[in-house]
């Protein structure tokens, strides 16, 4: 295993955590057990972060992150984040009840990581839960997307803090080119943050490009 940082690796092309609920298997994911420790494979076609690092993106959610979590549907990605951040916490939210269901069976074998039913474009309801955080974190499939990323860090990240926003081009505009879409974003997000960096996800993820922002 190749340490990219600590609690992340990487083995030829694959990339792995390491499991902070030892023998749990939440999504089928495959284990790899060396020298006491069990390594959890993450698949960058299921994870928008994963893939970011996998294109070279910098991961800077680290052991002690507190990192509020916008959209985190079943809880795949949660998860591995959880699995980084094994000595912070990870506040998971998601408006729909369905996945929050299966959220919270991720959540009751990890024990830094909250599932939280509520809706990302309305972070009044869930500011007494979440602030203040060092990473925000969203991957939310609105027209608003940016909008509600801007509203979120605006509200939970602290001065030194980080945000990832995963935007689905065609939950925008079907009807405008990606690139445009794209560049429409990182203009308006210029306005209040400082992008660090931007990358598109071809070919884990069709018209999706990952931001790494952080406070001015």
């Amino acid at each position: 295993m190749n340490k990219i940082q600590e609690g992340i690796y990487r083995e030829g092309k694959n990339l792995y955590t390491e499991n902070l609920a030892t023998g749990e298997r939440h999504f089928e994911e495959t284990i790899l057990r060396a020298n006491g420790i069990e390594y959890r494979q993450w698949d960058p076609r299921s994870s928008k972060l994963a893939t970011s690092i996998i294109k070279g993106m910098a991961c800077m959610i680290n052991r002690s992150s507190k990192v509020l979590y916008l959209g985190a549907s079943h809880g795949y990605t949660a998860s591995f984040v959880s699995d980084i951040a094994k000595d912070g916490f990870v506040y998971a939210i998601d408006f729909a009840p369905r996945v929050v269901r299966d959220l919270v069976f991720v959540c009751e074998k990890r024990s830094n990581t909250a599932p939280i039913l509520a809706d990302a474009k309305k972070p009044e309801t869930y500011y007494h839960y979440a602030s203040p955080v060092d990473v925000v974190y969203q991957d939310v499939a609105q027209k608003n997307q940016t909008e509600i990323f801007l509203k979120n860090t605006g509200t939970f990240l602290r001065k030194n803090g980080y945000g990832y926003l995963a935007i689905k081009a065609r939950s925008i505009d079907s009807t405008k080119q990606p690139k445009k879409i794209f560049m429409d974003v990182r203009a308006e997000l210029e306005e209040s943050l400082r992008i660090i960096d931007q990358r598109l996800l071809e070919p884990f993820q069709r018209d999706h490009c990952m931001f790494l922002c952080a406070r001015k």
